[in-house]
């Protein structure tokens, strides 16, 4: 590649620009700039140094949002050096040849964070002379090398030191690719924000618009002939956590960290969850932390061993002690005490994740061709649009024992099952095919006593059979969302059975 000439600096982030302008001026390489970096620039005393307004002998207007867009700069970006009636046209106009473009954009999405932020102040952080530099320079990237961030400054420094004042052809191609997805990305910003406005009443998107960064790839998928990674699309959740301690994360991790996450964020009381393969195996609130822990590992410690938890407070030293008695892959809290820290970094391999913020406005899977887009199962039971559809009420504590049940069984595997008392999970029964044998599997795994819990269901009783063999293993009352064809059916059974049963009319699937 050519000896680099001139480079054009115009940045929003002035992170660096001084060093990287100085570094590439000991290089001979005269520096065009505008407005505010200019400014910067000739503070600092770099040299050469022009303004673009001194090459296009036009100054810049209208509130700045007019400076680069004109022919002596665009063409000495857009020329092709190896076309002779390209060379010929900017020598003919004057037009000095650009070799290197160095912008970043307008903070329109720092701007856009802002829910309040008006119209009028995310138009004017729309970048327009930015992305059109970039995507000349990157268009003609034979010819010119585009950087669009400070990350980058170090390396290009020392290859064109090494390199004579040049750049290897590689190295253009890199930041070319670089630069169109930096475009692309600004330009999808900016829709999504102004999607918003004014409010279309359209809950879900018209168009999907997935873009998330690679943050990590991953040893394997689920399985260890299955290729995985993490892509993150925001610094909230599961996705955006700050990981404290321990190995490596697994793409099984973090599915079973965003399942555990997602149901803690149910409860008000401080409570705790402990999940293996997606599905709750303990689950409980408690005066305290450790209080909440206790319940929950009690309902199933066996398959608590090599589970994930995650906690709605920040986990203490009492709490920690009680996590360290066995042993647990995985940790999601909004953060730990510094004993508590002290007390599980003695736990080599045990990860610890710091997580704020809740699931996503849209909660997207993939199937074969395309995607499903969903909004997330936000639903909270309120006691007062129940229906009690049995003879007999639910007692005092039955309502507490069917809330806290209801909430649990929101995140089981459909069809789903759930055995409970107030502020504690005592079993479950996830994925089966029938919803009689999910009420089984429930009854078969619990480990504490179930007679004088209650029973949840995601889904209605299709027929009276689940009602009749929880029965046999002493529950005292049943919550279920009702809707079935043989609704008169099951709530005969709960009757003659002395249930109480409860109809909530919402669902609660979960594939």
């Amino acid at each position: 590649m050519s000896r680099m000439q001139r480079a054009l600096i115009s940045v929003t982030d002035k992170t660096g620009v001084v060093d990287f302008a100085r570094s590439l001026s000991s290089l001979g390489i005269e520096i065009l700039s505008t407005g505010g970096t200019y400014r910067v620039l000739k503070d600092a005393d770099i040299a050469p140094l022009r303004e673009v307004a001194e090459v296009t002998e036009f100054p810049e207007m209208l509130d700045g949002r007019v400076k680069t867009i004109h022919p002596r700069i665009a063409g000495g970006v857009l020329a092709m050096r190896s076309k002779p009636e390209h060379m010929r046209a900017i020598a003919e106009h004057g037009i000095p040849a650009i070799d290197l473009v160095c912008v970043n954009l307008y903070e329109f999405e720092k701007i856009a964070a802002k829910k309040d932020a008006p119209l009028e102040e995310l138009i004017e952080n729309i970048d327009i002379g930015g992305p059109t530099m970039i995507r000349a320079a990157a268009k003609n990237w034979q010819d010119v090398a585009v950087v669009t961030s400070p990350a980058d400054y170090a390396a290009i420094v020392e290859e064109l030191k090494a390199g004579g004042g040049s750049l290897a052809e590689a190295t253009h191609w890199r930041l070319a690719k670089q630069a169109f997805a930096t475009t692309a990305a600004y330009d999808r910003a900016v829709t999504n924000r102004l999607a918003e406005i004014p409010p279309t009443g359209d809950v879900l998107p018209a168009t999907l618009d997935i873009r998330a960064p690679r943050a990590l790839s991953l040893r394997y998928g689920e399985n260890p002939h299955q290729s995985a990674a993490l892509y993150v699309s925001g610094a909230v959740g599961i996705a955006g956590a700050t990981q404290l301690h321990g190995k490596e994360l697994s793409y099984n991790n973090l599915v079973d960290l965003d399942a555990a996450w997602q149901l803690i964020a149910e409860f008000d009381a401080p409570a705790s969850a402990i999940i293996k393969h997606t599905n709750p195996c303990g689950c409980a609130e408690g005066a305290s932390l450790a209080e909440s822990y206790r319940r929950a590992f009690e309902a199933d410690p066996i398959s608590a061993f090599g589970g994930v938890l995650a906690f709605n407070r920040v986990v203490d030293a009492e709490t920690a002690g009680e996590i360290a008695k066995t042993f647990i892959e995985a940790i999601a809290a909004p953060g730990y005490s510094d004993d508590a820290l002290g007390v599980l970094q003695e736990k080599k391999n045990l990860r610890l994740l710091k997580v704020r913020g809740g699931p996503a406005d849209v909660m997207v899977k993939s199937i074969s061709g395309g995607f499903l887009a969903q909004t997330p199962d936000a639903h909270r039971l309120a006691r007062a649009e129940a229906q009690v559809k049995s003879k007999r009420a639910p007692t005092e504590e039955e309502w507490a024992a069917l809330e806290f049940g209801w909430k649990v069984c929101k995140h089981v595997k459909s069809n789903a099952i759930v055995y409970a008392r107030a502020g504690q999970l005592i079993s479950a029964g996830a994925g089966q095919m029938s919803r009689v044998d999910s009420v089984k599997v429930g009854a078969m795994k619990a480990v504490l006593p179930l007679t004088g819990s209650v029973l949840a269901s995601d889904a209605f009783f299709p027929f009276p059979d689940g009602i009749e063999e929880a029965a046999k293993h002493g529950i005292t009352a049943v919550i279920q969302p009702g809707g079935s064809l043989k609704d008169a059916e099951a709530i005969a059974a709960a009757d003659r059975l002395g249930l109480a049963m409860v109809a909530t009319g919402v669902r609660h699937f979960r594939h």
